[in-house]
């Protein structure tokens, strides 16, 4: 429930009154003396539902954006003309009530904090989600996305696109792009330390470290987040749900990307920066999208005559450039999906050989230790490097044939050449006074272009 308190100016009074009898709303009103141009003030309860509908024909009466309008949550209500305005708009229920544009815009400005404490608050974030993904600590990378004041702008920008307010989506654009070159300028001078300072897990190629590698070599999987994120955080708004959950959602998907791009920058590996940026871009467009989606869909649109056009060219102008930049930074995570999917057959279909080839007599003796599918260091969009075979047995001289059989089946699936490569362990006695110690002898034998094994 609603109450209003709205300040009548000159010449408006008669039908601002006839509004109200007309919508059968219980107000009240009195007499204005402070000779500021209005004639009266008046004050009437209404349903969460109905304050748009009502609001929308007062602004056609002379209750513009200039006139003083207060909107508060009322309590409780004891009147039965409220009753019967409620139930004409609960229609059964008031649970999910939506929010009225005028109170949206309202709530969609306070989630954007003053500029100096986002930036703050982002530099944070940026700190603490460099340090996670450096020490590969999924809990570390989580607390900067608690911390990151990202659904502010997220929402507002695209609350300003339907409603019409420029100053609200210009406000929510520019905390969009000034707190990601925070976040990924924060992160290149802080990993820039850590790479001088020694600190480089798993050794020079940075990105082996998990939580940095799902982010410089993303997928289509990736959509589903920002997509999710940008129709929860909406619905978090006009809805009442909490806030601070969706945006921590909203932060998971831009705060350690952002994080990645400065990260990989610092190692030098500007192939991994730019995957990670593609993502930063994908995932901002489809938070916008989804809002945006969200927003038209639920009806958040000026209902003026004069006002429906306008805005709704602009809102398919903003749809257009956001979906036309989704589609052209979508390709190379499509082209990493199907990497994905490519290398996920090339592991069933040698696991198929290897078995298949196991059950005969003549390798009655070689047990698999493990399969894997390698890809190169060319990033953002890799290709399978080589098929890496571990074996073990008794008699290394069953290898290369077992190898050839097995390259020979896996090209199968394949359009490009395979490197195969078997890593073969033979474990033997180093004595009678040690029969439980063993020796290890390695060696390197090529067997074609194609193919290799190691014995060890």
């Amino acid at each position: 429930m609603r109450y209003l308190e709205i300040a009548v100016p000159e010449g408006a009074r008669g039908p601002v009154l006839d509004i109200l009898e007309d919508e059968g709303i219980d107000y009240v009103v009195s007499d204005e003396t402070s000779g500021r141009g209005y004639t009266a003030v008046v004050r009437f309860p209404l349903p969460t539902r109905a304050v748009e509908h009502v609001l929308d024909r007062l602004n056609r009466a002379g209750i513009g954006d200039e006139t003083r309008v207060v909107v508060v949550d009322a309590e409780t209500v004891i009147s039965q003309q409220f009753e019967d305005l409620l139930e004409q708009y609960s229609q059964g229920g008031t649970k999910g009530a939506r929010t009225s544009r005028q109170v949206l815009r309202t709530k969609a400005d306070e989630l954007t904090p003053v500029f100096s404490i986002y930036v703050t608050m982002l530099l944070i974030s940026a700190v603490v989600a460099t340090v996670g993904l450096l020490a590969d600590s999924p809990a570390v990378v989580v607390g900067s996305m608690v911390i990151a004041p990202l659904i502010g702008p997220a929402l507002a920008a695209n609350v300003g696109i339907v409603t019409g307010d420029d100053d609200l989506k210009r406000t929510g654009f520019v905390y969009q792009a000034s707190g990601l070159m925070i976040v990924v300028a924060a992160s290149i001078g802080l990993a820039t330390l850590g790479r001088l300072a020694g600190l480089e897990p798993g050794g020079v190629d940075i990105v082996v470290v998990a939580e940095l590698q799902e982010r410089v070599s993303p997928n289509l999987l990736s959509l589903a987040v920002a997509l999710g994120a940008g129709v929860a955080g909406i619905l978090s708004l006009t809805r009442g749900f909490s806030e601070a959950i969706v945006g921590v959602m909203i932060a998971a998907a831009l705060i350690p990307p952002a994080a990645a791009v400065g990260i990989t920058v610092a190692w030098g590996m500007y192939g991994a920066a730019m995957g990670a940026a593609i993502l930063v871009a994908v995932n901002v467009l489809s938070i916008n999208l989804a809002a945006l989606a969200t927003l038209w869909v639920a009806g958040y649109r000026p209902q003026g005559l004069f006002d429906v056009s306008p805005t709704r060219k602009q809102t398919y102008t903003y749809a257009a450039i956001f979906g036309i930049g989704l589609l052209v930074l979508a390709a190379p995570l499509a082209s990493i999906t199907v990497l994905d999917f490519q290398t996920t057959q090339l592991s069933s279909s040698a696991n198929e050989e290897i078995d298949s080839a196991l059950e005969e007599a003549e390798y009655e003796t070689l047990e698999v230790e493990s399969v894997e599918v390698r890809l190169d260091d060319d990033y953002p969009i890799r290709s399978v490097d080589r098929i890496v075979v571990t074996a073990s047995g008794d008699d290394p001289g069953q290898i290369p044939e077992l190898t050839d059989r097995i390259h020979d089946a896996v090209t199968d699936h394949t359009d490009e050449g395979v490197v195969l490569e078997v890593r073969f362990i033979i474990a033997t006695e180093r004595g009678d006074d040690v029969d439980d110690e063993l020796e290890y002898r390695s060696r390197t034998v090529t067997t074609g272009s194609h193919t290799s094994f190691q014995v060890c």
